[in-house]
């Protein structure tokens, strides 16, 4: 058979991912601060693009139990007309007169001479301001510097040991040593480098780095450099005047306090109940990260996207949070007189291309809003009832079940529900708590979600009594006897993803407590 070239034609589909696409697929995932940084930076990029500071932002709201969405009237009128994009026109008032009039740009704005002196007190000068009007006159909040931006850096651990290194050491070896040393620390304040390295590394005397080691731990916090948990309470204790035999038995049996076996560490450290209780509150006054408060965590602040309350008519309405929703305006009259002036091909390209960017930016934002209020208006749907009484009436959800009701993909609903947080009657909760595994129940009743099996198994072992703990078995049955069927292995692992102990280490604590 002879092999012959030909030509074929073939007609297919296929979906390409275009920058715009991923650009909309980004944002769906994107929490409300991930959202203003992405935003303000496009603002700044593309001239085309400002952000309405006005205040006027309604945020959208869906009314569930009529299955309709109520939005404003300016809302409807930009869904109505956004695929045309003649909206984006409406809302322009960036004139350049405007512009010179909030500047203020004449030379009778500048600084004059004060003559008088100083101004009375509690009197506010006019005309000080070059950026203002010569009919303005400055706000309390304007007639000083923002008094943040002169706020003092927090000293790290390092400095903080490097100011008092030369109170303590005065010999050039050891402060080279102790520099060393300091320098080794890690965030916690724990001296984590062998000895021997540091020695080695120095070309110094293990024993000299060990004196040296010494002054270091008697820096201030109490307990830093310490090479473990052992060395660190025992540092604090000697402080303290309270490193007595007993309490040093009890620093190097720290895994069984751990265990909560007071009976044990009553018999290892030769005293009563009493003595073990107080070393016991001792050890939790103590520092066991001395560096910790001078390496704080940043805290992010969670901002609800979405806000829920009931209605006068008893159902519940979802609105969007408007100060989450950044309002981006796209200047169509610059671009008219730009475009007029440009001068060569690249400048009208480069225009063209930031009209558009402008565009897809503005459709992506209000798509997204329109998205995340239906997954929502969804999620609240199907967990009315734990909106209405509780924890103990979460429902099973998973991400199809709210794919296939709002007709979407799962990996777009998954998006939706990252980094999205929801306000109720009932407190802030990520879009995600409201997805919890099925546990079946028993005698072909309704399945309860994994988080309201938590949620009992919680209400139990905080109900039991010190003289009848309750096991794992013991609960298991007491589970199915409330119409949950569960097995022990999970119920062992939903107690430890709640961090409560085991059986018999809750019987120790609590015995240890009544004693």
């Amino acid at each position: 058979m002879a092999l012959t070239a030909k030509l074929q034609f073939r007609q297919s589909q296929s979906l390409v991912m275009t920058p715009q696409l991923m650009q909309s697929i980004r944002l769906l995932q994107f929490s409300s601060l991930e959202l203003a940084t992405y935003v303000d930076r496009e603002v700044e990029r593309n001239p085309l693009l400002s952000l309405d500071e006005s205040g006027e932002n309604p945020g959208l709201n869906l009314n569930n139990d009529e299955n309709r969405q109520e939005n404003t009237e300016s809302e409807a009128d930009i869904t109505n007309t956004a695929d045309d994009g003649e909206w984006l026109g409406a809302e322009l008032e960036t004139s350049t007169a405007a512009v010179e009039e909030k500047l203020g740009t004449s030379l009778e704005n500048e600084f004059e001479p004060d003559i008088a002196g100083q101004p009375p007190s509690g009197e506010i000068l006019q005309n000080s301001d070059p950026w203002q009007t010569s009919s303005q006159t400055l706000s309390l909040e304007d007639a000083g510097p923002n008094l943040e931006e002169y706020c003092a850096i927090e000293p790290t651990l390092r400095d903080h040991l490097l100011e008092q290194l030369p109170l303590a050491i005065r010999d050039p070896a050891e402060l080279l040593i102790a520099r060393e040393i300091i320098e080794s620390l890690d965030d916690d304040g724990y001296l984590r480098r062998p000895i021997e390295e540091l020695a080695t590394t120095l070309g110094a005397d293990v024993v000299l780095v060990n004196t040296v080691l010494g002054k270091v731990q008697s820096f201030e916090p109490s307990g830093v450099a310490a090479r473990d948990l052992e060395e660190c309470l025992a540092i604090q204790l000697k402080e303290k005047d309270r490193f007595d035999p007993p309490m040093q038995v009890l620093t190097q049996n720290l895994d069984v306090l751990a265990k909560r076996d007071f009976t044990l560490l009553c018999r290892i450290c030769g005293v009563d109940r009493d003595d073990i209780a107080d070393m016991v509150h001792e050890i939790r006054e103590l520092e066991p990260r001395p560096g910790r408060r001078f390496n704080p965590s940043p805290v992010q602040p969670a901002i609800a996207d979405i806000f829920v309350k009931q209605g006068a008519d008893g159902g519940w309405q979802v609105e969007l949070n408007p100060e989450t929703l950044p309002k981006v305006l796209v200047n169509r009259d610059y671009y008219s007189k730009i475009t007029k002036t440009c001068q060569g091909e690249t400048e009208k390209t480069f225009m063209m291309d930031c009209l558009q960017s402008a565009n897809w930016l503005v459709k992506s934002l209000d798509q997204r809003a329109q998205t995340i209020l239906k997954v929502a208006s969804e999620i609240v749907k199907q967990q009315d009832m734990f909106l209405a009484y509780g924890v103990e009436h979460l429902k099973p959800l998973n991400l199809k079940m709210v794919a296939d009701a709002i007709k979407m993909h799962e990996s777009t609903v998954s998006r939706v529900t990252s980094n999205k947080y929801m306000m109720t009657d009932r407190g802030l909760f990520e879009l995600k708590y409201f997805f919890t595994a099925s546990i079946a129940a028993t005698e072909g009743e309704e399945a309860h979600s994994a988080e309201a099996v938590r949620h009992r198994i919680r209400q139990l072992v905080d109900a039991e009594q010190p003289e009848k703990i309750l096991s794992d078995d013991v609960i298991v049955k007491m589970l199915r006897s409330s119409g949950i069927d569960i097995a022990r292995r999970t119920v062992a692992k939903y107690r430890e993803s709640l961090n409560i102990p085991s059986s018999v280490q809750r019987r120790r604590e609590k015995r240890g407590l009544m004693a």
